[in-house]
């Protein structure tokens, strides 16, 4: 089975047919039974009788006038069988004697807890996101599950929990997702709960980290990690820049003839350089008032 709009017709015209023939078919009801008691006319009876199972019956259809409001769908059923969903806004009037579920269509969100797992080293982090979603079948809302605002959270939490499992908290090697790669992680936690929550009528619009950091017990050492990383990177820069630095210079001095070193001396000045352009102290200057071999 699956979502199929339900009979409806338009609320005001019914309201007011059933006000005119319930005044019709009441006061013919009433002038019967008056006629019938005052002068014992059979046929009067009948009639009378005919137009209170009318006036009955009018009452029962009353039972299927329904109010929907905007980004809202009402679930019919008759008598346990679903016949269908109503997701215009107004005022309606569908078969009479059902029972009508509301399920909102509006656009919610929903923030996991903070989860505690081992990321794919195995380091024990802390993760929540936030799902951004709504329903779009109000049938398998309604019925594929016991509860889709709950299956939802569920299933959020389980998402989060498989992509944390699956993925680094610091990628160390080039080409590898980590749980830090905002858009990547995103699009694919995205991915895995549309997947999931599909069954249920739900359309996940968007899924994001909104929390992420390693467990208390060992952030302080994953900060001297990070930390330690970053002076290595800023070292082998620092490296690489001096290295051409040094290059360049003793390419000048050569191309213009300034001076001509043979290589314990030109080994001495790189050696120099570097010690100046790699130290992270500010260099005393030594002014060599000899000759250059003294």
């Amino acid at each position: 089975m699956k979502l199929r709009p339900a009979f409806h017709v338009n609320g005001f015209l019914v309201l007011l047919a059933w006000l005119v023939l319930t005044l019709v078919f009441g006061g013919a009801a009433a002038v019967g039974y008056v006629a019938a008691a005052k002068d014992g006319n059979t046929p009067a009876l009948i009639a009378a009788i005919a137009a209170t199972v009318v006036v009955v019956a009018l009452a029962l259809s009353a039972t299927g006038l329904v109010v929907v409001d905007p980004n809202e769908a009402k679930v019919v059923q008759f008598f346990g069988r679903y016949i269908g969903s109503v997701s215009e806004p107004g005022f309606f009037s569908v078969v009479p004697l059902t029972d009508r579920k509301s399920i909102s269509l509006r656009v919610r969100n929903f923030e996991t807890q903070k989860l505690k797992v081992n990321d794919a080293d195995g380091n024990p982090v802390e993760i929540a996101a936030v799902v951004v979603y709504r329903v779009v079948d109000s049938f398998k809302a309604a019925f594929s599950v016991d509860d889709y605002e709950e299956y939802v959270e569920t299933q959020s939490e389980a998402a989060v929990r498989h992509l944390a499992t699956t993925h680094p908290y610091d990628a160390h090697d080039a080409g590898r997702t980590s749980l830090r790669d905002g858009a990547e992680v995103a699009e694919e936690l995205t991915v895995e709960l549309r997947d999931r929550t599909e069954m249920a009528g739900i359309e996940v619009l968007e899924a994001r980290i909104t929390h992420l950091a390693y467990a208390p017990e060992i952030a302080q050492a994953m900060l001297v990690r990070q930390q330690a990383a970053q002076v290595v990177a800023a070292r082998t820069h620092i490296v690489e820049g001096a290295v051409g630095m040094v290059g360049l210079a003793l390419d000048r001095l050569t191309q213009q003839g300034v001076v001509e070193l043979d290589e314990e001396r030109r080994a001495a000045m790189v050696s120099n350089l570097l010690v100046v352009l790699c130290g992270d102290r500010a260099t005393q200057p030594v002014v060599n008032a000899g000759t250059l071999y003294s």
